[in-house]
C-alpha cells in the first residue's frame, strides 16, 4: 500500500472518529437545556481544541518523551475522572485525581494486560490503595498496523455506556494519530535516503572529470586552476551539506554555477549556459538537489555524447501561486518512451538523478508536482517543475537552521 493510500486512511479514520466524538460531548452538554444549536456549537469547539492539543503529543509515538502531556486534553475529551494510557507494560501518561490514586496506576496496567491479550474493550471495578471510594475504569486498545501500540484507560464513577463508547473511538483517534506520526517519520527517511542516493551519484562521476580539468590547468594557468579548486569546494560543500531537506533557489543556483565553471574548463567554448532568472524567484524554497541534479543531466546525457558540446538554458519565472523552473538543452534527448520506463524503473543507472528529483517533487506536492519532460531523439530535451511559492512548515524549519532566505 501507497504512502499517500496510508494516509488518505489514516485521515478517513480520523475525520470519522473525531466526528463522533464531538456528537457524544455536544449531546453530553446540551442535555438539560432547551437552546441546543449553542450548547451543540459550544461542544464541537471545544472537542476540537483539546484533540488539537492531544494530537500534537501523540504524533511522536507512546513512547516520546511528551506524551504525557497529551492525557489532560484527553480527559477534558472524554469528561472523566481520571485517564491513563499504557505502553509497554507501563502508564506513560495520566492525568486527573482518579489516575493518581495510590493503586490505580497498578491497575490500568492489569486491564491494559488483558485488553492488549483479547484486542477488545473491558471496564471492571478497581479499588484505591488509600481506602477511598472505589471507581470502575474501562479501557480501549490502541491498535496501530493491526497491532496493540498501547491502551487507553478511563477512570469513572459510574461508567455508563456512553463512556465506554467514547473511550473505544477517542483510542481509535489516538491510533490514528500515531500512525500519521509514523508516516511522517518513515517519508523523512526516505528523503533522507533518496539525498544520499543523490550524493552517491553526484562523486564518481562529476569528481573525476573536475579534478582532471582542474589538473589540466596546474601548469599552463595556475591561477585559472585555483579559481577551479575554489569552485569544486563550494560545489561539493554544498552538495554534501548536511542541514535539512530544503534551500532557497538563490543556493542552488550558487552550486549550479560552480558546477558548469568545471565542466566548462573540461568543455570550453563547446559549452553555452543562458541564464534567465526573474529576481523575486531567488527567495522561492525548494526541496535541497532538485534543479542542480536535472542540469547535470543535461551535460552528461544530453551534451556530452555529441561532438560538438551544445546550450543549456535555465529560467526561472513567478508564476503566481508557484515558481516555474526549467532547464533545456540542446543536446541528443532521447525516445519518449524510454523516458517513460526510466522514470517508472526501480533499478539503478543512467539519469537516476531525474528520476529522484521527479519521486521527492510527488512526494511532497503530489502526483501533479512532478517533472514535465519534453524530449525526443536529437531533439534535445526540456524539464519543467513548478514549486509552491508558500510553503510555511518548510519556511520555518530554514529559519531554525539559521539558513538565508
Amino acid at each position: 500500500m501507497s504512502h499517500d493510500v496510508v494516509l488518505a486512511a489514516a485521515c478517513g479514520v480520523l475525520g470519522g472518529v473525531v466526528l463522533t466524538v464531538l456528537l457524544v460531548l455536544a449531546r453530553r452538554l446540551a442535555k438539560g437545556t432547551t437552546d441546543l444549536g449553542s450548547d451543540a456549537d459550544r461542544a464541537a469547539h471545544q472537542a476540537l481544541h483539546q484533540a488539537s492539543s492531544a494530537a500534537v503529543h501523540l504524533r511522536g509515538g507512546l513512547a516520546a518523551p511528551d506524551v504525557d502531556r497529551a492525557a489532560r486534553p484527553l480527559r477534558a475529551l472524554l469528561g472523566s475522572s481520571g485517564v491513563a494510557i499504557v505502553h509497554d507494560g507501563r502508564v506513560v501518561a495520566r492525568d486527573g485525581a482518579a489516575a493518581d490514586r495510590a493503586g490505580h496506576a497498578d491497575a490500568a496496567v492489569a486491564l491494559a494486560g488483558a485488553v492488549a491479550a483479547s484486542g477488545r474493550r473491558e471496564v471492571r471495578g478497581v479499588e484505591a490503595d488509600d481506602g477511598g471510594p472505589g471507581l470502575e475504569a474501562v479501557a480501549a486498545p490502541i491498535v496501530v498496523d493491526g497491532a496493540v501500540a498501547g491502551v487507553l484507560v478511563a477512570f469513572h464513577a459510574p461508567v455508563r455506556a456512553a463512556l465506554v463508547r467514547a473511550v473505544a473511538e477517542v483510542a481509535d483517534w489516538c491510533a490514528a494519530q500515531v500512525a500519521l506520526g509514523d508516516l511522517e517519520a518513515s517519508r523523512t527517511a526516505l528523503a533522507e535516503a533518496e539525498l544520499r542516493a543523490l550524493r552517491a551519484q553526484i562523486s564518481p562521476h562529476f569528481i573525476y572529470n573536475a579534478l582532471t580539468a582542474i589538473a589540466s590547468f596546474i601548469t599552463t594557468d595556475p591561477a585559472r586552476a585555483r579559481e577551479l579548486v575554489l569552485e569544486f569546494a563550494d560545489f561539493t560543500r554544498y552538495s554534501f551539506r548536511r542541514q535539512g531537506e530544503f534551500t532557497t533557489l538563490a543556493e542552488e543556483l550558487r552550486s549550479i554555477h560552480s558546477y558548469l565553471e568545471l565542466e566548462r574548463a573540461r568543455f570550453g567554448d563547446r559549452l553555452t549556459v543562458i541564464l534567465r532568472i526573474a529576481p523575486e524567484t531567488l527567495a522561492t524554497v525548494i526541496p535541497f538537489l532538485t534543479v542542480q541534479p536535472i542540469v547535470e543531466n543535461a551535460v552528461r546525457h544530453g551534451l556530452e555524447p555529441g561532438e560538438g558540446g551544445g546550450t543549456i538554458r535555465i529560467e526561472a519565472r513567478d508564476d503566481a501561486t508557484h515558481t516555474e523552473i526549467v532547464v533545456e538543452d540542446d543536446g541528443v534527448g532521447m525516445d519518449p518512451e524510454a523516458l517513460r520506463a526510466l522514470l517508472g524503473a526501480e533499478s539503478d543507472g543512467s539519469h537516476v538523478g531525474v528520476r529522484n528529483v521527479d519521486t521527492r517533487l510527488r512526494q511532497l506536492y503530489g502526483p501533479g508536482g512532478g517533472l514535465v519532460v519534453e524530449t525526443n531523439t536529437g531533439a534535445g530535451t526540456l524539464v519543467r517543475m513548478r514549486v509552491p511559492k508558500s510553503q510555511p512548515a518548510h519556511d520555518t524549519a530554514r529559519e531554525r537552521e539559521g539558513a538565508p532566505a
